[in-house]
């Protein structure tokens, strides 16, 4: 077992390294045609799926315990939100981008694109990594045909339900930290996201977010297409307008009424 996690380990070091180098060139080469922002969203996804495919395998097939499991599961968003290079990741956090005016619609939907374009190929490209049998978890994982099952445990309204939790929160942490210094609010959102997984990754898996889902849940048996878009697509979506609309419209609309009910007592005491 503790050679299959270093191997691992390997795995994800080496898929942040190439990933960070195809970054650096591509942002290179394409900075004079408007392109480089699609690129870095495009490699920044493909690692995020690549990295969350094999934490899920040394989870479910390889059983590594769950305090080593979260612990991973922390570092990796880490390591994502210091090497991301301004690549969000996430399509509903793509169309909170475009509500909030610091993206256009039509770039929020090509960096939705390149999300879903970039899950597929890691999808399609995890099982060559596999394949070539580093480790014996990976070997025994070839053996079973790369099988998966569903991590929806739960019924579908519950599972949605702690879909949209998990990204209700996340995204607050997101849009609180937003002011942080980037090296301590990297740490700030992986600390929820961890928290998270540990409160709902036994119901759903805790994924909140659909281009990862599409990556790593839509695969597996044991629930149909669209079931899988209930609880992967809509449930986040819906979380994180929940945040938004809380925070952006509630929230104030309540501070304003508060303090025009306290005013005239406020006059009062003067006068």
């Amino acid at each position: 077992m503790t050679a299959d996690v270093a191997v691992s380990l390997s795995v994800l070091a080496g898929i942040v390294a190439v990933s960070n180098a195809t970054r650096r060139v591509l942002t290179r080469a394409l900075a004079d045609t408007g392109l480089s922002v699609y690129a870095v969203e495009l490699v920044s996804t493909f690692q995020l799926c690549c990295c969350t495919h094999e934490l899920k395998l040394l989870s479910e097939v390889g059983g590594i315990e769950r305090g080593l499991a979260l612990t991973l599961t922390y570092l990796a968003a880490v390591i994502h939100g210091l090497t991301f290079s301004g690549a969000i990741g996430n399509p509903s956090s793509a169309l909170e981008h475009a509500y909030h005016a610091r993206l256009s619609g039509g770039c929020a939907l090509r960096r939705i694109a390149c999300q879903f374009a970039a899950a597929a190929a890691a999808r399609a490209a995890v099982p060559v990594i596999w394949g070539i049998g580093l480790s014996g978890l990976h070997v025994r994982h070839k053996l079973l045909g790369y099988r998966c099952i569903s991590a929806i445990h739960a019924p579908l309204p519950k599972a949605a339900a702690v879909e949209l939790a998990c990204a209700f929160a996340v995204q607050t942490a997101v849009t609180h930290t937003r002011s942080v210094e980037e090296k301590y609010r990297v740490h700030a959102v992986a600390a929820v996201i961890a928290t998270v997984v540990y409160a709902g990754g036994s119901a759903t898996g805790a994924v909140f977010n659909p281009a990862l889902a599409f990556s790593t849940q839509f695969p597996c048996s044991g629930n149909s297409f669209l079931e899988y878009c209930l609880v992967y697509w809509l449930g986040p979506l819906l979380g994180m307008m929940s945040s938004v609309l809380l925070f952006d419209k509630l929230v104030p609309l309540l501070s304003r009424n508060s303090s025009s009910l306290h005013l005239p007592l406020e006059t009062k005491k003067r006068t």
